[in-house]
């Protein structure tokens, strides 16, 4: 890949590595949620309807082949940072690409979700099935959810290799006295004070020559399960925003999913 180095402008809006923090301005402040219990009735007497126009003839005409870049992580790990600079770096090449970012589904598609176990789970399943039909559409397709259960990861990414459009699992990765340190929306503090319910765990077999990954949060019950196998892996208190979008951009260009 040497001799096909991709060049990234570096994204204006958010600001250099301070101590290695990501100090992202594209970010939204957490909802406000009010739980509704949400309620499934299986559909009856429905027929898939497809059209007349197949994904390889959409591709052809849009000129790019429609693929879902799936970032995971902690919270302040640098997921909507990175995802709002790829976006961004994306459409500057005049690529159609959308990111679907955690907070901002929650005030609409997801509104009726809370954050327990069940919840979680439905949240993670909606964003793939949303993010496969804008894959299908040929959009790439950038979503930023910390998705902490490896089950549900697996189920999206089944959703799109049954309907053959890539799936590429990105792991954004830090310490956690990193994410401590950066906390925008002050939610370990929270945690670490007892404030908050179901803040994620901090698996020690993430950082295992971490010892602050071994702490316990009182009261806190749900895990982050980090990815074994993900397409890329990038540690964001050892890579800037700039290369993080370059490593994601050269991988496209690798595997033919994005010509430049």
């Amino acid at each position: 890949m040497s001799s096909n180095r991709v060049t990234v402008t570096p994204y204006k809006r958010h600001s250099r590595h301070v101590h290695g923090q990501l100090r992202p301005q594209c970010q939204s402040s957490a909802p406000s949620i009010t739980h509704h219990p949400h309620r499934h009735t299986m559909a009856t007497n429905i027929t898939f309807h497809p059209g007349s126009v197949t994904k390889p003839e959409r591709d052809d005409l849009l000129k790019q082949r429609g693929v879902t870049i799936w970032l995971t992580g902690l919270s302040a790990s640098g997921k909507s940072t990175i995802a709002c600079a790829l976006e961004q770096h994306l459409l500057h090449l005049q690529k159609f690409a959308y990111r679907l970012d955690g907070d901002n589904i929650r005030f609409g598609l997801n509104k009726d979700l809370g954050f327990d176990e069940k919840s979680r789970n439905e949240n993670i399943r909606r964003i793939g099935e949303v993010a496969k039909l804008f894959s299908d559409a040929s959009a790439i397709t950038i979503t930023a959810f910390i998705s902490p259960y490896r089950q549900d990861r697996a189920v999206a990414k089944e959703l799109h290799d049954k309907a053959s459009i890539p799936f590429i699992e990105v792991y954004i990765d830090a310490p956690l006295s990193v994410v401590e340190e950066r906390d925008p929306k002050g939610l370990y503090k929270k945690a670490r004070a007892g404030e908050i319910k179901g803040m994620l765990v901090y698996h020690a077999r993430t950082h295992p020559s971490s010892s602050s990954s071994r702490i316990d949060f009182t009261g806190i019950s749900a895990p982050y399960e980090a990815p074994e196998n993900p397409e890329i892996h990038i540690r964001t208190d050892e890579t800037s925003v700039v290369e993080a979008v370059q490593k994601i951009t050269e991988y496209l260009v690798s595997k033919g999913y994005l010509s430049l």
